[in-house]
């Protein structure tokens, strides 16, 4: 389920790695397409995460703390 929108790809590396250590399973996708030279990115966003929805609050927590 997506779960987060984010903002940029150091965001995404920074996250991932929070979300690995507390072992949360999760995905990190972009929205670049080669095809299209990372259209879309400017667009809609660097890309999301998608996590089953049980730990949605936890990552949300975790994004937010983060970003503090």
């Amino acid at each position: 389920m997506k779960i987060l929108l984010l903002g940029n790809e150091i965001e995404a590396m920074l996250l991932d790695e929070i979300l690995t250590d507390k072992q949360i399973p999760h995905f990190i996708r972009s929205y670049h397409d080669s095809a299209y030279d990372g259209l879309w990115q400017t667009q809609s966003g660097w890309g999301y995460i998608e996590a089953p929805e049980e730990y949605r609050e936890e990552i949300l927590r975790t994004y937010n703390e983060m970003s503090i």
